[in-house]
Formats: structure tokens, C-alpha cells, sequence
């Protein structure tokens, strides 16, 4: 918004970071504060620290997730006052690096907040979700999601926020060129977009910059039958659908149907664009509501959002992305119950709601979520959307496969998908 939307991976005992899907640009913003607890008193025990660690989904002071998370932290800590909870967040641009120097260098919190929980898993650095929470939370949780956190079977992340896709497109840009309704296949927006350039607007907008090609390719993959791996969780990056898909797309840009320099264009920018009505039409997640909100530039009439067109139809499943909590084993078994009774906390609807109104994400939790759709109609369509979802690879290498995707994927627009998807591929393959 994740967004995540709002992305890392483990080789041996040293784990690499990546950035999670879901998750929207933010500035830096660090801190620590005290705050501990649950919702019920611990009384006078031993006295416990816990250090979290997590992701900044903010735009800046204003809004930064060091905030959220101390709010959650004090209120906790009135209530258990023998638990601390030192708190720091950190930008999304520099969330990669500063969490894998962490790893690396053996400095591991006791929780962190939006990485993908395989690689941790794998190189047995974390707890399994069934020593965290008490079967009551773990059955409110998006099961979907959840299972996506597996590592040989178990789950071992805890999802915390959410978002799915969908497409974004201009209504008064669309009546003006003359179009009745959004595209469900690929012919359909190809045959739109010069009535729409004639009109002056940039027909699609495609983000392949590092920011995120990794969802806007994926959402192009799973609209020709093709995706990153195969049912058996094997990597098939360059797949001759995908070598399909990613040609049509080059031919897109070519024939400037998007913006200028797609394969350097970050999602936030064309996000901008199509909140300052210049774009008619781009994928995204609720993240998108509160930039085209605070441009001013489309009402809530000027705009809707319509089903990912795929070749041949409208996609069945869109992407799902989920930002996940994990607990790291090195603090002992000693600290347990005080970080389970921190999560059950902070896993409340209120907690919830809060950081999803904040950021204009999806919660994790099944409750939360339906009081989210009664509040705001503008998310069901998105929340709908979570039951049926694809998500990224649960492979314990798809952080670092992630990263390349974001690296190297922009260059297939000038140059060879099949070469560069073929370089991905190997990547893959040579991780496991």
C-alpha cells in the first residue's frame, strides 16, 4: 500500500533483506520509546525488553510508523509496567540494508515487522506462529495469507497488513475519449489507448522502476496463464508466457501506449500521475485512494477501479501482497510469553483499523476486516478480492529473487525479455 503492499533472504546463518509487495514509499523515521504489555496486567514480574523492529509506511513526521507502534507500545505498558518495548522504524528505501546489516552482524531484534518469513525460517532463526499466538488469534487471521508465511508446512510469519490489485482508471478521461467502459483484455486496452492519447492523457501508466516491477509484472504474468513459479512451487520465470507477456508490454511502451521510460518508473510517480489526472489508467492498491485524495485534482466521481484486464479476460485472481511480523529465537524462550502477550495486543481490531486508515492499507485479521467494509464501501472490492489472491513465492530465495526482479526486469522494455528473464531465471534456479 502495502500500500504493500507494502519486501530479503537467508543464505546459511546470514539472512539477506528484501522489501515486501504491499508496502508504499515512505521517509525515514526512527525512534525508541518505552511500552510493553497485554491486555492483561502482568503485574509485578520480572522485569522484560523487547526490541521491535519494523518497516515505515509514513510520508514523513507527520504520519511515521514509529508513532503507531509507540502509541501501541504505551498503551501496553500501562497495563504490564514490568515489560518494555523499545521501538524503531525505518524508511522503506533503506529497510533492505539496515535489516540485512542486522542479520548479518547477528543483531537480531526480537520482532520485525515487514519482511517475508521463509528465509528466516529456513536458516532457523525464528519461532513458528504456534508459539506465538493462541489458536483463538491465529484463527482470525487471513488464512490465505497465513498459509503463504509456510516454511516445509508450518507458519512461521504472522501477517500484519494487507492489500490486493486492481485497476485504476480515469471515468472523465474515458467519456471524453469516448469509451464506455474499462478494458477486460489486452486488445481492449490497445484499441483505447489512442482515443485516449488524442485526448492528451497517457493511455497506461506502467511502473517497472525498482520500486515495484516485481507486482506490476506479476499482475501482467498471471493475465496470459503465467507466473513466477509453477504449481509445484518450481521457479519458471521465463516461461514462454512470460517471454509473451513482457514482449507485448515492450511493444506497449513502443508504441507509446504508457509513460515515458517505464523500465525506470517507480509505482509512486505513476501514482502521482494518475492522481493529477495524467494517466488514464494504472494498477494499484487503496494506497492510491489518499494521493489522488490529496492532489485534488478527481473527486470520487472522476474515478472507479475495474478487474486486472488480462489477454483474454479479466483476471480471476489478482495479487495479494502481506507484510509479516516474525519473531526472532535469539532473545530465548524466557521472553516468550511477554512477546505473546505484546501480539495479542497490538493484534486487536482497534490497532488494526488504526494503522489501515492511517496508510490506507487491508487488516490481516478477519474481524477487522469486516468492520473495515462496513466503514469504508471503497475498500470491499479489494478486501473481496483477498479470498481469491495469488501471492509471491513462499521459496525461502524469493527475497533475493525479488530484489533481481526489481534490478534487472526495467531493461526488457529496451532491450531482450527473453534475455533478461533468462537471467532472473538462473538466478532463481542456482538458490534453490
Amino acid at each position: 500500500m502495502k500500500s504493500r503492499l507494502m519486501a530479503s533472504a537467508a543464505v546459511g546463518a546470514a539472512a539477506l533483506a528484501a522489501i515486501a509487495g504491499c508496502s508504499s514509499s515512505s521517509s525515514t523515521s526512527g525512534g525508541s520509546a518505552p511500552g510493553a504489555g497485554s491486555s492483561s496486567s502482568s503485574g509485578g514480574g520480572a522485569a522484560v525488553t523487547i526490541n521491535f523492529y519494523g518497516a515505515d509506511y509514513g510520508t514523513g513526521p507527520s504520519n511515521s510508523t514509529t508513532a503507531y507502534w509507540q502509541a501501541i507500545a504505551s498503551a501496553f505498558h500501562q497495563a504490564n509496567p514490568s515489560i518494555t518495548v523499545n521501538v524503531q522504524t525505518v524508511d522503506w528505501t533503506d529497510y533492505p540494508n539496515k535489516v540485512q546489516a542486522m542479520i548479518q552482524g547477528h543483531q537480531y531484534p526480537d520482532i520485525l515487522e515487514g519482511d517475508a518469513a521463509p528465509q528466516f525460517a529456513q536458516s532457523k532463526l525464528i519461532y513458528p506462529v504456534s508459539q506465538l499466538l493462541d489458536q483463538s488469534l491465529v484463527s482470525n487471521l487471513n488464512q490465505p495469507f497465513l498459509q503463504n508465511t509456510d516454511f516445509n508446512g508450518t507458519p512461521y510469519g504472522i501477517p500484519f497488513t494487507t492489500s490486493t490489485r486492481a485497476m485504476y482508471y480515469n471515468k472523465k478521461a474515458f467519456a471524453a475519449a469516448g469509451i464506455s467502459s474499462p478494458p477486460a483484455t489486452w486488445a481492449q486496452l490497445q484499441a483505447d489507448c489512442p482515443k485516449l492519447k488524442a485526448k492528451g492523457y497517457i493511455c497506461y501508466g506502467m511502473p517497472l522502476g525498482t520500486e515495484e516491477a516485481q507486482a506490476e509484472t506479476l499482475l501482467w504474468f498471471l493475465g496470459n496463464g503465467g507466473g513466477y513459479v509453477d504449481s509445484s512451487g518450481k521457479y519458471v520465470i521465463n516461461s514462454p508466457q512470460n517471454i509473451a507477456t513482457l514482449t507485448f508490454m515492450k511493444q506497449l511502451a513502443a508504441a507509446g501506449d504508457t509513460q515515458p521510460s517505464p523500465g525506470t518508473t517507480d509505482r509512486k510517480d505513476v501514482w502521482a500521475q494518475f492522481a493529477a489526472g495524467k494517466i488514464a489508467m494504472c494498477l494499484g492498491s487503496p494506497a492510491v485512494i489518499p494521493i489522488i485524495t490529496a492532489a485534488g485534482t478527481l473527486q470520487a466521481s472522476d474515478y472507479a477501479t475495474a478487474p486486472v484486464p488480462g489477454k483474454n479476460g479479466p483476471l480471476a485472481s489478482t495479487l495479494g501482497v502481506h507484510d509479516d511480523i516474525v519473531v526472532f529465537n535469539s532473545g530465548g524462550a524466557s521472553k516468550l510469553p511477554a512477546i505473546k502477550q505484546f501480539l495479542t495486543f497490538a493484534y486487536q481490531d482497534q490497532w488494526q483499523l488504526k494503522f489501515d486508515t492511517e496508510y490506507d492499507l487491508l487488516p490481516a485479521t478477519n474481524s477487522a476486516a469486516q468492520a473495515l467494509a462496513t466503514q469504508n464501501p471503497m475498500f470491499g472490492g479489494f478486501l473481496k478480492n483477498i479470498s481469491t489472491a495469488t501471492n509471491y513465492p513462499t521459496n525461502a530465495n524469493w527475497g533475493t529473487i525479488d530484489n533481481t526482479i526489481k534490478q534487472q526486469l526495467g531493461a526488457a522494455i529496451t532491450g531482450s525479455p527473453a534475455q533478461v528473464l533468462n537471467s532472473i531465471q538462473q538466478t532463481a534456479a542456482a538458490g534453490g
